[in-house]
């Protein structure tokens, strides 16, 4: 495997607030990578700042060894990554299909195009024809990481698949990730769920206010290695 993404000391600010501190991480290509945290813990801000909606005010990100300092966030999408944001941020009016398009549009050469995506989410097909908005949880969260898949990206960046959603969608969700892997995707998956994240992540990093407190393989660390840091037990 060969190094995708790295982000090397980031220090990140909502204003004066400091949210990332000196964060480091480092993503091989073909890798599933899953950063855990409690609410607040910065795991939504390094997503953000790895995909250039916020700017690291020191250190750096680098995908495919190019530092992205100057690279707005809608050229990163051109260069290979796509992120699926909490709370899914479907065009609520747009039908199901009308979304993936939207994914789409700037697409990079690859093997995701819509008949794949309704084979990875059967579910899908029979609702193409409908709006977003009339959508369950567990079938907008489906339609947002088809549309991310759309673009053919190297590196899929998936914040809080889980949130909100019954236990059966999320295993089904996140029982489709393999599939995605080994067509060709890294996946940077962030967390609060700890035992799913740890079932399919290779690496684990555990961020806690806006530190990294944690990192390791996942089948090297414990259960209890990972509680502890996620509440803040190894100070």
């Amino acid at each position: 495997m060969t190094g995708l993404l790295e982000v090397e000391r980031a220090n990140t600010f909502y204003g004066h607030f400091h949210a990332l501190f000196d964060i480091e991480l480092e993503v091989a290509e073909g890798e599933t990578i899953a950063v855990v945290g409690a609410n607040g813990a910065g795991k939504s801000t390094l997503l953000r700042t790895i995909t250039g909606v916020l700017h690291p005010a020191s250190g750096c990100v680098r995908f495919d060894g190019r530092d992205l300092k100057q690279t707005p966030a809608y050229r990163r999408v051109a260069l290979g990554m796509a992120m699926v944001p909490e709370g899914r941020r479907l065009f609520p009016s747009l039908t199901v299909e009308e979304n993936l398009l939207v994914g789409g549009y700037r697409a990079r050469p690859g093997p995701w195009q819509l008949a794949r995506v309704y084979d990875l989410f059967p579910l899908l097909t029979r609702l193409r024809r409908r709006r977003a908005v009339t959508l369950s949880g567990g079938e907008q969260q489906a339609v947002a990481l088809g549309r991310a898949l759309m673009s053919n990206p190297r590196l899929l960046l998936l914040d809080e698949v889980s949130l909100g959603l019954a236990p059966v969608l999320v295993r089904q969700l996140y029982g489709a990730l393999p599939e995605v892997q080994a067509a060709g995707t890294t996946i940077l998956l962030v967390e609060q769920d700890v035992h799913q994240a740890m079932a399919v992540a290779d690496r684990v990093y555990c961020l806690l206010e806006g530190r990294c407190v944690l990192q390791g393989q996942a089948s090297e660390l414990s259960f209890e290695q990972v509680r502890r840091a996620y509440f803040g037990g190894n100070r």
